[in-house]
């Protein structure tokens, strides 16, 4: 019965966007109270909560999370986004679909300095969705290439929700990172097909830029070389080991603020400011991490994972069909709840579901991402959907009807994903196997 309270007051407040940390508070507060009025002494149970609540936050590779965060919005200040989108247009954009190719593959790029979803589409993407419409692109077109290509961020490292599943699921993030490298090529491709796909059935129209000479890809080539060298740095760091993702971050920090100085776009001010919003979003994570903590020890304490386990296992013991199931019931509530909550409640939950089945955690790590990271451009709440519908000045209507199209590329990379685990380790195997791992 506490448990039932447990998962519907937090589902009740998150639906009525209660922020994310009180809703889990909130859940943890109503199973107490329940345990209080069945006879369970409330004091002992608020003294075992509070000493939930911090240890789960000692944990190093949360050390990574402010410094990419960080490095990522002084990078949005520093003029990255504008040369590496020249780059992109330079050498795509005279292919059918024009921008549209142009902003997916300046997404990609961008992944490697962001990793926050609703950064990059606010960032990069206030740029992609500004020049797209300038050229004659229809806003809701830009604005649905925009959202779907800006998933793409978290799923290539750096990447925060990453950095937090590498927590709960004490994971070894160096995998994690590497595990994402080629899922998140995937998905650009994918894209690209779809929109090449739709610009030649009419589906869209996508003018094309003039084809630029050698000389002037050359050229934007070696205006955009030290932004291209920030994602190379932070990649070949980590498939080299040459730095922990935690030291990786410092240098992308450092390396970001060398950058804005020398293109005289980072001054004092502009470093305050990026500071300050990497302050309240690590401040508002770690938070929500910290209510967090007791609905785990809760859903463990109430052996939660062996009841789903038994339930699931009763209708297949076959792990693709078992991940078929986990993977319809997060795209589902994805579209009801925030991206964090369903994080911090689903870990603890299915995690020794799947290691029972024999599937990599670093696996399903990146099953679970994707999964969330959809939830975050899925109606009715999906976040960014509204960050769109906001830079892009169009109605929520509009959005939905072309984003309906960018849902199929992404479906078909998470099967992908999902069938063909070795696709996923591929990286990670040959880089420990490099290194004697």
């Amino acid at each position: 019965m506490s448990l039932i309270v447990l998962l519907l007051t937090a589902a009740v407040l998150l639906i009525f966007e209660f922020p994310v940390a009180f809703s889990l508070m909130g859940a943890s507060i109503g199973y107490l109270a329940v345990d209080f009025f069945t006879g369970q002494g409330i004091p002992v149970s608020l003294t075992i909560l509070a000493r939930r609540m911090s240890p789960g936050l000692d944990s190093f590779p949360l050390l990574a999370m402010p410094l990419f965060i960080l490095a990522g919005n002084l990078m949005n200040r520093s003029g990255i986004a504008e040369s590496i989108f020249k780059f992109a247009t330079s050498l795509f954009g005279h292919i059918r679909g024009g921008l549209a190719h142009v902003n997916i593959a300046a997404s990609i790029v961008f992944a490697g300095m962001s990793g926050v979803a609703q950064a990059d589409a606010a960032g990069l993407g206030t740029i992609e969705i500004e020049q797209m419409m300038k050229k004659g692109y229809k806003a809701p077109f830009a604005a649905a290439v925009t959202a779907s290509s800006s998933i793409i961020g978290p799923i290539i490292p750096p990447s925060v929700i990453m950095v937090l599943y590498a927590v709960l699921a004490q994971v070894s993030l160096g995998e994690l990172f590497l595990a994402g490298i080629l899922p998140g090529i995937l998905m650009g491709a994918l894209l690209m097909l779809l929109v090449y796909w739709m610009s030649l059935t009419k589906r869209a129209d996508t003018p094309v830029e003039p084809a630029c000479t050698v000389k002037e890809i050359l050229l934007s080539f070696i205006q955009a070389l030290p932004a291209l060298l920030a994602p190379m740095i932070l990649v070949f760091g980590i498939l080299f080991g040459f730095a922990t993702p935690t030291e990786l971050g410092a240098i992308a920090v450092f390396y970001a603020v060398v950058l804005g100085v020398l293109n005289k776009r980072l001054g004092l001010k502009e470093i305050k400011e990026a500071s300050l919003d990497s302050l309240v979003t690590f401040g508002v994570l770690i938070f929500i991490m910290a209510a967090a903590f007791p609905i785990g020890w809760i859903i463990a304490a109430n052996n939660l994972p062996m009841h789903i386990a038994n339930f699931i296992l009763s209708i297949s013991t076959n792990k693709f069909v078992v991940l078929i199931m986990i993977n319809i019931m997060l795209l589902i509530v994805g579209c009801f709840l925030e991206t964090n909550a369903i994080l911090f409640i689903s870990v603890p939950a299915l995690l020794p579901l799947i290691q029972m089945l024999g599937v990599d955690p670093v696996h399903f790590g990146v099953i679970l991402v994707l999964n969330l990271l959809i939830g975050a451009i899925t109606p009715p709440f999906g976040i960014i959907l509204f960050i769109m519908m906001d830079i892009a000045k169009i109605s929520f209507r509009s959005l939905l009807k072309e984003m309906r199209y960018f849902y199929v590329p992404l479906g078909i990379s998470l099967i992908i994903i999902t069938f063909v685990p070795d696709f996923v380790l591929f990286l990670p195997r040959v880089v420990a196997q490099a290194f004697g791992g």
